[in-house]
């Protein structure tokens, strides 16, 4: 035999502080979503694993490159180095790494803005696409396509800008290429594989040609939507701060990762090169342009010193004026060199650069010294002066010739043996192994996110479910729980094959439900209404009457099941028991005792039927029962009538005991009527459905219609490790 006791034991949780965490209850929580956890960390699981498996794989190649300092690379040209030699950071080398000029002419020489895609629906499309190419058949890397059946490469694409980013398609009519823009042909390709349009703006150019069935989506990018693509797969950083750059670049295609950063370091490598033999150029074409004047000066000069000396008939220099001819020679040249040097440097620096500063305090200091030769060639004689300024302009002139020809000839060997301050140590090398997607992370992070996810849902849902979950609930309201009733799993089969069946016939009228006190007698919720029937005797004793109502706050809530099972219960204690269906709306007690819903209470009660024609035995021994009858217009009406209470007297003067069955309260008023004729009110609530605002609301109604509720029973009530419900029921059955 099995008892179900209720006690009036105060909730631990609810002694407990608002702002203290029970942990027990969370733990339980936990346990009693402890499936849905694990299906859930279980499904999200395996979709990692699929993420996994089905993503592309990224691959990462790197190269290594070294900034060295700048060289001219010819010894002995001490002086032209220093003015050529200016460092770079490496942050700056970086940028220029990075700049549009270095990967714009990558994207050019390697045509990666021409994007050549099959036309094909997603995921469909390539369920019947042809085959791929084998492996070792070559295939264009960028502006090309190949699969078993077509090879197209592209040389070049020439659009206007305003058509950049467009989709032309490119298909094969009457065996050529033929281009389209949307549904207007541009042209076909009429000799050597060349579309072009009819104004000559559009101009396609095919090497390879070998189409199948399907089309080809053609695109060209504009400039910056191709530079970002392949900046953004871009990262450049130095390794310290020892020089050494460090190029990484990722994407799904390991031979195109490789051309790219190949292309990337020659690229810069070329350019670096370039900008060093520019500094050398420059210098050189000033310097030739120079030449041409200091030329046509020294002839002038020589001109007009044999000129001269024809005319005095050879005039020799004394020691001393050949001495001050020779410092003032000396003079010129290093003042000449020095403005060259300037003209040079003026092109790089300020004149507040110290560079440049020292250039002018060392001309100014020569200018000095040949003001003073110039005071000491006035005391000279007459002839001696005109001899002297005469030789002094051919000996300068000619030494500053001399002196360009040499800084041409040098800047021209700088030239030619110019090399780059930059120097690949590691061409480009990609991973044999894809970097990600990284399986098994990805595995774990996807259980931890299902695991971490389900148990916020667990929580969030607990947070909200008002539902009660405990006697204790109920009686904190200033209600009684006469009993708890467990959750059958018998009701439960019995009521999903009960749907099965009303699915499949469709009518709800003839679908009888097994009554559990036959089917079942030892279940724990027949049990429970054992340990009600005994309470209720207790309960009665000081009614005003042996009629009881049954009713809830909300639909749903098992009332009608508990009805007739308890009316079973009770009759087999030798009583005689009647159980009236109430609920005229939506009452389906008839369907425990295989019976019609009419003639019943609605039949009586509008006078069609008399109290004969509408008491039905139930198949149980003491068991009658009275069904719902026809669906009326006006139920509440009926029950406010006169003969409903003359039918409850004459059942209550014949039975030892009527039971109701009405509709829910919050509902409509049916059970406020049924209340004022009943000694004894029962309110039943559901384990997790009810809240106790609505106990509270329902509690509230019968109150204003002055309606005593003797207790409540708690229906449906679950094991879970959130409650204690185990300490209140419990199987004990007898040993053979």
């Amino acid at each position: 035999m099995s008892e179900s006791l209720t006690h009036n034991k105060p909730n631990k949780r609810s002694l407990e502080s608002p702002d203290d965490i029970d942990f027990g209850y969370l733990f339980g929580l936990l346990k009693d979503n402890r499936w849905l956890i694990i299906g859930t960390s279980i499904l999200t699981l395996f979709l990692g694993v699929l993420y996994g498996v089905s993503a592309t794989p990224i691959y990462k190649g790197d190269a290594l490159l070294q900034i060295e300092k700048k060289s001219s690379g010819v010894p002995g040209l001490s002086e032209l180095n220093q003015i050529f030699d200016q460092e770079a950071s490496a942050a700056a080398e970086v940028e220029i790494l990075r700049s549009r000029m270095v990967l714009k002419d990558v994207i050019d020489q390697l045509k990666m803005n021409i994007v050549v895609t099959p036309h094909r629906m997603p995921v469909l499309g390539d369920i019947s696409s042809p085959a791929p190419a084998p492996a070792f058949v070559p295939k264009p890397l960028f502006a090309g396509y190949r699969d078993s059946e077509t090879f197209v490469n592209i040389k070049s694409f020439n659009i206007p800008e305003q058509l950049l980013g467009r989709t032309f398609t490119l298909r094969e009519e009457a065996g050529s290429p033929v281009l389209y823009l949307g549904e207007d042909k541009v042209g076909a390709a009429v000799k050597d594989k060349t579309i072009v349009s009819e104004d000559g703006e559009i101009r396609l150019v095919l090497t390879d040609w070998q189409h199948g069935n399907e089309q080809l989506n053609l695109v060209k990018l504009p400039d910056s939507k191709a530079i970002s693509q392949l900046r953004s797969r871009l990262t450049i950083s130095e390794l310290g701060k020892t020089g050494m750059l460090a190029m990484e670049m990722t994407g799904p295609d390991k031979k195109r990762i490789k051309a790219a950063l190949d292309a990337i370091s020659q690229t810069y490598l070329l350019q670096n090169i370039e900008r060093r033999s520019a500094e050398a150029e420059n210098s050189l074409q000033f310097l030739d342009e120079q030449l041409p004047e200091i030329k046509e000066k020294l002839t002038a000069a020589e001109e007009k010193l044999n000129a001269y000396r024809l005319k005095s008939e050879s005039v020799d220099l004394t020691l001393e004026t050949q001495s001050v001819l020779e410092r003032v020679v000396g003079i010129e040249a290093k003042i000449n060199e020095l403005k060259i040097r300037e003209s040079e440097v003026a092109t790089r620096f300020t004149q507040e650069h110290p560079a440049y500063q020292t250039l002018l305090q060392q001309r100014n200091s020569l200018m000095q010294e040949k003001k003073e030769l110039n005071d000491q060639i006035k005391q000279l004689p007459e002839t001696q002066q005109d001899i002297l300024r005469l030789m002094r302009d051919v000996e300068v002139t000619q030494q500053i010739y001399v002196g360009l020809l040499n800084k041409v000839q040098e800047l021209r060997i700088l030239k030619a043996g110019t090399v780059g301050s930059v120097r690949i140590i590691d061409e480009a090398l990609v991973q044999p192994a894809p970097i990600k997607p990284q399986k098994a992370i990805i595995a774990m992070i996807a259980v931890v996110l299902g695991f971490m996810g389900a148990v916020a849902f667990v929580l969030v849902r607990a947070a909200f479910n008002k539902g009660i979950e405990s006697p204790e609930k109920l009686e904190e309201q200033g209600i009684s729980v006469y009993a708890t009733v467990p959750l059958s799993s018998q009701q439960l089969k019995v009521d999903r094959l009960a749907a099965l069946k009303k699915s499949r016939k469709k009518s709800s009228h003839s679908q009888s439900i097994s009554l559990l006190a036959n089917v079942d007698p030892n279940d724990l919720a027949i049990e429970s209404l054992r340990s009600l029937r005994t309470s209720l005797h207790f309960a009665m004793m000081d009614a005003a009457n042996n009629i009881l109502m049954v009713t809830g706050p909300s639909p749903g809530v098992g009332k009608s099941f508990l009805s007739a099972n308890l009316g079973a219960v009770l009759a087999q204690t030798g009583q005689r028991i009647v159980v009236v269906d109430g609920d005229m709306r939506k009452g389906h007690l008839h369907r425990y005792f295989s019976k019609n819903n009419e003639p019943g209470l609605s039949s009586y009660l509008s006078g069609q039927s008399d109290k004969s024609d509408i008491v039905q035995e139930s198949g149980t021994e003491n068991l009658d029962f009275i069904s719902r009858g026809k669906a009326p217009p006006n139920p509440s009406e009926l029950l406010m009538h006169e003969r409903f209470q003359i039918l409850m007297n004459a059942l209550s003067e014949e039975y030892d005991l009527v039971l109701i069955d009405t509709p829910p309260i919050l509902a409509v008023t049916d059970a406020a009527i049924v209340g004022q004729t009943a000694g004894s009110s029962l309110l039943v609530t559901r384990f997790a459905v009810n809240s106790v605002k609505e106990i509270d609301a329902a509690l509230t109604r019968f109150s204003q219609n002055n309606v005593e509720i003797k207790g409540a029973i708690l229906n449906c009530m679950e094991r879970r490790a959130t409650n204690e419900y185990g300490y209140y029921t419990y199987a004990y059955s007898s040993e053979n």
